[in-house]
C-alpha cells in the first residue's frame, strides 16, 4: 500500500497566491529537483494557503516559494551531497534571488508554524520513507520493535491507528530488506 498522498484544496481567495508560489517551486523542482520534491513542495504550499490566517498574504511570492523548498529539502537531506538530488542551501537561495538568511528564515518559520522536525514522514520523499527507521518503530508490550518485522495483522492495525506510513510490502518476498 502507498503513502497517503495530502490535500491540494486551497480556499477560492488564495487560489491565486498559491498558484504563484507553486509556479516557482514547480520551476525549480522540475529544473534542479523531481517530481517527488514538486509534490510535497504544493502539498506544503496548500496547507500554509489552508491556515488562518494564511502566513502566505504577506511577504513575497519567490521568499515563500524558496522557505517551501528549503523546509522540503530539510527534511530530505537536499543540503547532503551524498544524497541525490543534492544542492546546497546558498545555490537553492540564489536560484530564487533571495539572501541565504532569508531563505533559512523563512523555512523555519514555516517548521514552526506547522511543527515540522528532521525526518519528518509527512514530508518526506516516498523514495526515503522506507530508509527512515524512526516511520517503521512502534511499541509493542513495552517494546520498541520495527513494525515492518512485525505479523501483518498487527502491522495492520498499526497503519489503521496511524502509527506506520503505510503497509510494508509482505517481507517474505523481500529478502533484500534488513
Amino acid at each position: 500500500m502507498s503513502p497517503k498522498s495530502k490535500s491540494l484544496s486551497v480556499p477560492d481567495a488564495m487560489q491565486p497566491r498559491f498558484q504563484e508560489i507553486c509556479a516557482l517551486t514547480d520551476m525549480l523542482c522540475e529544473e534542479k529537483l523531481n517530481s517527488e520534491y514538486a509534490i510535497l513542495c504544493r502539498e506544503l504550499a496548500a496547507k500554509l494557503a489552508r491556515k488562518r490566517p494564511s502566513p502566505l498574504i504577506g511577504g513575497q511570492a519567490k521568499t515563500w516559494a524558496c522557505g517551501i523548498v528549503y523546509t522540503i529539502g530539510s527534511v530530505n537531506f537536499l543540503f547532503d551531497k551524498s544524497q541525490n538530488p543534492h544542492m546546497c542551501a546558498d545555490d537553492l537561495c540564489a536560484w530564487f534571488g533571495v539572501a541565504t538568511s532569508t531563505g533559512g528564515n523563512k523555512a523555519k518559520q514555516i517548521r514552526d508554524l506547522l511543527h515540522i522536525n528532521p525526518l519528518d514522514e509527512k514530508w518526506m520523499l516516498p523514495s526515503m520513507v522506507e530508509q527512515n527507521p524512526l516511520v517503521w518503530m512502534i511499541t509493542v508490550n513495552g517494546f520498541i520493535v520495527d513494525a515492518r518485522s512485525l505479523p501483518r495483522p498487527i502491522q495492520e492495525e498499526a497503519y489503521r491507528k496511524g502509527l506506520i506510513p503505510y503497509l510494508p510490502e509482505d517481507s517474505s518476498s523481500d529478502e533484500k530488506r534488513l
